[in-house]
C-alpha cells in the first residue's frame, strides 16, 4: 500500500475530519439539520464507495437470509424513513454497524460466533434502531461543515475498527490541522437504540436474550492489547451498562424470557455453517465441524459445513461424501442438494450435477445459485439454448446476481449472438468493473442494436452511468472464481 493510501485509510478509522470545503453542486450539510433525502444521497455515495473497497459477501443464500431477517424486523415499524438493506462483510472480527440511510452491515466473524437466530435478530434490531433514531444524521450535524467527498470516505471506514493507539495518533494530527470529530455513539444513543430495538424485536417474535448473549460474547472475546479490542466496542460504548439494562429488562418481561420462535431455525444453522466452512479460518472450521460430529454423528448441518470446507480446500471426493451424508439425513433440503450438485459440477460430472441441481430447484425454483450452476452445467454439455433460458430467468428474478449476467453474455457469444453477448457482458462490467471493459462492450452493443431504439436507449443510459475517471477500476474484479 502506497504512502498516500496508508495515510488515507488511517484517517478513515479516526472519525470525521472536518474541512470547510462543501460539495459545490449540492449544498448538502450546509444547514444545521440533515433531511432524510440528504441522508439518502449520502447513503448512495457511501455504498458506491463501500462496494468497491470492502469485501462484501455476495453468496445469495447467506445475504438473502440476513436480508429476510432484517426486513422482518423493519416491517414492525409502521413507516420507516428509509428502505433498509443488509450486507455481510467478509471479516473474521466482531463488528456490526449502521451506515447512513438504512444500510446495515454485520461481519461474518460475528455471525459465526452466534448460536441462534435470536442472537442475530438482536444485533440487527439494535443497528436498525440507530437508523430509526437518526443517530448517524445527528453526528453528522454536529460536525458542522464537512467536505462531501471526505465525509463519504470517512463514513465508509469509521466502523471497520482500529486500535485506540493508532486512532489517538491520527486524532492528534487532525486537531493540529483544525477540527475533528469521532463518530462514536454516546451512552444515550446506545440506551435508546436498545430500547427501540427491543420494541421491534419483540413485535417480530423474539426476546432480548439473544442480544444479551451477543454482547457477552463480544465482551468476553480475549485480547492481549489495544490492537485486538473487538471493533464493535470501539464504536458502541457502555457495553457493561447495556448488558445490565438488558438483564433487568428480561427479568421484568417474563413473557419474553423464552427463546424467540425462530431461534433454532435450520436456515440460520446452514448460513452459519456456510460462513464458517467457506469464509472462516480453515483449521478452526475443521475443529468446529469435527467436534460437532463427535458430539452427534447424525448432525446433518455439520456434514454440510464440512463438505463445503473440503470443497474449498480442493478435496472434491471427500467433499462429495460429506455432502452425500448430509443429503441422506436431510433428503429434501434444497441448499444441500444444490451444493452437492455444485461439487459434482466442479468434478466434471455434469450429468450428476444436472440431476441434483434440477432436484434442488424443484424445492426452491428461484434459488440464484441453483439456477446459475444449472446454466453452467447446460453450457458444458452443449445445451446452449437451455443455458440461455436458465440464465435469462436468473437475470429477471435476481438481476443483482452478476455471475449470471456474465455467463448469459458468454452463452450468447458461444451461440453466435454477438449483440446480446456484448450487451450482457457490458452490463456485467458496468456493475463489477473495470469501466473500460463495460464501455467497450456497451458501445459494440449500441452499434449492433442500431434498429432497436428501445435497447439503444437502455444502453445509452447504462453508458451515462459509467464513471468518467479510472478510479473505479482500481478495485474492480473480473469474472474469475465462478
Amino acid at each position: 500500500m502506497g504512502a498516500i493510501k496508508t495515510i488515507f485509510f488511517s484517517i478513515l478509522i479516526t472519525g470525521f475530519v472536518v474541512h470547510p470545503v462543501q460539495r459545490a453542486h449540492s449544498g448538502l450539510f450546509s444547514r444545521a439539520s440533515m433531511t432524510t433525502e440528504e441522508e439518502r444521497e449520502l447513503g448512495k455515495e457511501f455504498m458506491f464507495y463501500v462496494k468497491r473497497r470492502f469485501p462484501l459477501i455476495e453468496d445469495p443464500s447467506i445475504v438473502n437470509y440476513v436480508k429476510k431477517l432484517g426486513q422482518h424486523i423493519v416491517a414492525q415499524h409502521p413507516s420507516p424513513p428509509f428502505e433498509f438493506d443488509f450486507y455481510v462483510i467478509d471479516e473474521d472480527v466482531y463488528n456490526a454497524f449502521a451506515g447512513p440511510a438504512g444500510h446495515i452491515f454485520i461481519n461474518s466473524g460475528l455471525i459465526a460466533a452466534m448460536e441462534s437466530e435470536e442472537e442475530l435478530a438482536g444485533i440487527l434490531a439494535h443497528e436498525i434502531a440507530h437508523v430509526l433514531c437518526r443517530h448517524i444524521s445527528e453526528r453528522i450535524e454536529q460536525s458542522k461543515k464537512i467536505g462531501f467527498v471526505t465525509l463519504v470516505g470517512v463514513l465508509a471506514g469509521i466502523f471497520l475498527g482500529g486500535s485506540p493507539a493508532a486512532t489517538g495518533a491520527i486524532t492528534s494530527g487532525s486537531i493540529a490541522a483544525g477540527q475533528s470529530l469521532a463518530l462514536q455513539y454516546s451512552r444515550e444513543d446506545e440506551r435508546q437504540a436498545d430500547q427501540v430495538g427491543l420494541k421491534y424485536l419483540t413485535k417480530a417474535g423474539y426476546g432480548g436474550e439473544g442480544l444479551l448473549r451477543v454482547l457477552e460474547k463480544i465482551r468476553g472475546k480475549q485480547w492481549f492489547g489495544s490492537e485486538q479490542i473487538p471493533s464493535y466496542l470501539s464504536t458502541h460504548p457502555a457495553v457493561e451498562e447495556r448488558m445490565a439494562y438488558l438483564d433487568t429488562w428480561i427479568e421484568t418481561h417474563p413473557e419474553w424470557s423464552k427463546s424467540g420462535k425462530w431461534q433454532d431455525s435450520r436456515d440460520f444453522q446452514k448460513v452459519r455453517a456456510k460462513l464458517i466452512g467457506l469464509y472462516g479460518d480453515t483449521d478452526t472450521a475443521r475443529n468446529i465441524f469435527d467436534a460437532a460430529l463427535r458430539n452427534d454423528p447424525k448432525d446433518a448441518i455439520a456434514y454440510y459445513g464440512k463438505g463445503l470446507l473440503l470443497d474449498r480446500e480442493g478435496k472434491k471426493e471427500e467433499a462429495k461424501q460429506s455432502l452425500k451424508r448430509a443429503v441422506r439425513l436431510l433428503p429434501l433440503d434444497a441448499d444441500i442438494l444444490r451444493d452437492l450438485g455444485r461439487v459434482y459440477f466442479h468434478m466434471g460430472d455434469y450429468g450428476s450435477a444436472l440431476k441434483l441441481l434440477r432436484g434442488a430447484l424443484a424445492f426452491d425454483s428461484k434459488d440464484p445459485e441453483g439456477r446459475f450452476f444449472l446454466g453452467r452445467a447446460q453450457m458444458n454439455t452443449g445445451d446452449l439454448q437451455g443455458a440461455i433460458e436458465t440464465f435469462k430467468a436468473l437475470h429477471v428474478e435476481s438481476p443483482d446476481y452478476l455471475p449470471g449476467t456474465y455467463y448469459l453474455g458468454e452463452a450468447y457469444g458461444k451461440l453466435g449472438n454477438l449483440p446480446e453477448a456484448h450487451y450482457y457482458l457490458g452490463m456485467y462490467y458496468k456493475e463489477k468493473g473495470p469501466s473500460k471493459n463495460a464501455r467497450f462492450h456497451l458501445k459494440r452493443a449500441l452499434k449492433m442494436f442500431a434498429k432497436d431504439p428501445q435497447r439503444q436507449r437502455a444502453i445509452e443510459e447504462a453508458l451515462k452511468d459509467l464513471p468518467n475517471s479510472k478510479k473505479s477500476d482500481d478495485k474492480s474484479k473480473g469474472a474469475g472464481g465462478f
